[in-house]
């Protein structure tokens, strides 16, 4: 049997029978089938109806701001993601969580440029090197805009215990259904007790 590499562990699940539909620029999405009223209502959604999208000069389609673990009663732990010298920071602080405490991630990003179909955040946490959760979030379908989106997570609930409690290493990134990864980066935290 062979060890899985980091890209296996952090790859999407396919879905039997999924086609990804056809690239399209953005005034090909604009202009496409005007008459069909479905179409609209899901452009509209996407925020191609009427639109205006910023311009810039990172060449990125996708900006990931951050991604944050929000707890009740707590302010949000955040994790500075919108460059690269912010994903290299994020690796040597790591955080904590306290067992047992029920959280929510959240993440900000922008979309510009095009349409990116299919945003997803796949996460792989490791204990002393073995594999312990992965998680799949589909975040969905977004067209370009000047303002940000954020995206909850489902609720979780942090494992508790003396055998759950340490250091913990994940690996995460955002991946589209064309299979273009814009944003990947280690991190780390650590479950105790309690927040201190």
């Amino acid at each position: 049997m062979s060890a899985t590499t980091d890209q296996d562990e952090l790859a999407p699940s396919q879905t039997p029978g999924y086609k990804v539909g056809e690239k399209k620029t953005m005034d090909e999405y604009v202009t496409m089938d005007a008459s069909d009223e479905s179409l609209k209502r899901w452009k509209a959604s996407l925020g191609l109806a009427s639109n205006k999208p910023a311009t810039t000069d990172d060449d990125r389609k996708v900006i990931i701001l951050h991604l944050a673990l929000e707890v009740p009663g707590r302010p949000d732990e955040i994790l500075d993601l919108s460059s690269k010298d912010a994903l290299e920071k994020v690796k040597d602080k790591p955080f904590i969580i306290k067992e047992g405490v029920e959280y929510q991630m959240k993440v900000k990003f922008r979309i510009q440029h095009e349409v990116v179909c299919g945003l997803k955040y796949i996460q792989v946490v490791k204990r002393r090197g073995i594999k312990v959760d992965k998680t799949e979030e589909m975040i969905g379908s977004y067209g370009p805009s000047e303002d940000p989106y954020e995206k909850k997570f489902m609720i979780e609930e942090a494992p508790s215990g003396l055998l759950a409690r340490g250091h913990y290493e994940a690996k995460s990134k955002f991946i589209d259904d064309d299979g273009f990864t814009h944003c990947e980066w280690n991190w780390s935290f650590d479950i105790k007790k309690d927040w201190d």
